[in-house]
């Protein structure tokens, strides 16, 4: 099976991720800003860094571009990755795929949040706001900072060479 492993990575999370896939499959991770043409290829394998629910800009671009394609997606988000709003990061990627393609598989891993976005948020949402920097939330950024760790690049290892031993 002839596959393409592309990503976009902001804090180098996705990126981690994307070379531990790359590296289970022997496949070279391709930064999406090479847009590379999935042409030729029986899978696409794509990660995004989570931005406002669902896949950074340069992602949706590219997946909404797609047409016709087997897609696996993957994503790191600073949300645990058994979280429902995890789970709805990876729907709302999967939407965004263009007419005609079929999702093989969905991987997700807590990874750091980007700094600048903290701070963003602090200065965006008052105190009482849904979005507000509380103790807890500060808590879980934190705990994210430490992802994707060792145990989250051996799980996206498994995940994906288990996936494309079972597609072919």
């Amino acid at each position: 099976m002839k596959i393409l492993l592309t990503y976009s990575s902001k804090t180098g999370n996705t990126k981690k991720v994307a070379e531990a896939i790359g590296e289970a499959l022997q496949l070279r991770a391709v930064p999406v800003e090479e847009n590379p043409s999935p042409a030729g290829y029986d899978m696409v394998i794509a990660g995004y860094w989570v931005d406002r629910g669902t896949a950074d800009a340069k992602m949706k671009d590219y997946l909404s571009r797609l047409a016709g394609q087997k897609v696996a997606l993957f994503a790191t988000l600073g949300a645990e990755a058994d979280s429902e709003h995890a789970a709805n990061c990876l729907e709302n990627g999967a939407a965004l795929l263009g007419e005609g393609c079929e999702v093989a598989g969905r991987f997700i891993c807590q990874g750091k949040v980007a700094e600048e976005m903290v701070e963003m948020m602090k200065k965006m949402f008052p105190k009482g706001h849904p979005h507000a920097m509380t103790p807890e939330r500060l808590a879980r950024i934190e705990k994210a900072a430490s992802h994707p760790d060792d145990a989250d690049l051996a799980a996206a290892r498994e995940y994906f060479s288990q996936l494309c031993l079972g597609v072919q």
